[in-house]
């Protein structure tokens, strides 16, 4: 992502990197680590079990 797109300052790359992070790689990628589930749903078993 950050090679194909050119930033014209800090912040602008960085909001960029922000929110691919958040739209795509935290919210809807399954994680090996945690049973292939994504993030979101572990937080919300997690919370459902507190």
């Amino acid at each position: 992502m950050v090679n194909h797109h050119k930033y014209y300052d800090f912040n602008d790359a960085r909001r960029a990197v922000f929110e691919h992070i958040e739209s795509w790689y935290n919210r809807r990628r399954i994680h090996s680590a945690i049973n292939y589930r994504t993030p979101r749903e572990v937080y919300k078993t997690a919370l459902l079990m507190a």
